[in-house]
């Protein structure tokens, strides 16, 4: 069973999902994929921690737009704050959910930060010392 559930993973990963769900729910640990559902597990992880560093470089980048790039930000400020908003939202609803991953955030937060700002520099110009902090750029009211 375990080679039929392993190559079920390849070919119908739904029914594969589906397969195991059954199995966790009648504790039927037997010929269990192990290795493809412990890489899943990983997966899911990996995947929560990328939507948070993509969320959160998009949320920097705003911010730095708002506050820096000034032949731009009459015409699109509106639609920078809407973003800034939508980014912080999707940002805290990940942290609702997986509270252990605000210490992730804070130990990745100034790679993110020097990544939006090395990319935001090549729009427009703005100080080199033009860090904020991870609670200022999560306030809701803050726009730069």
């Amino acid at each position: 069973m375990d080679s039929d559930l392993k190559q079920l993973h390849d070919r119908d990963f739904n029914l594969w999902i589906e397969n195991i769900k059954i199995k966790i729910q009648k504790q039927d640990f037997d010929d269990m994929d192990w290795d493809n559902l412990l890489d899943e597990i990983d997966d899911m992880g990996a995947s929560q921690k990328r939507a948070l560093d993509s969320y959160m470089q998009r949320l920097i980048e705003h911010i730095l737009k708002l506050k820096y790039w000034q032949s731009e930000v009459e015409r699109c400020r509106n639609g920078w704050m809407v973003e800034v908003t939508n980014f912080r939202s999707s940002i805290n609803r990940i942290l609702k959910k997986n509270f252990s991953l605000k210490n992730y955030l804070n130990a990745e937060y100034q790679d993110l930060y020097q990544d939006a700002s090395k990319a935001m520099a090549l729009l427009f110009e703005m100080p080199k010392d033009n860090f904020v902090a991870v609670d200022k750029i999560m306030q809701d009211n803050y726009f730069g």
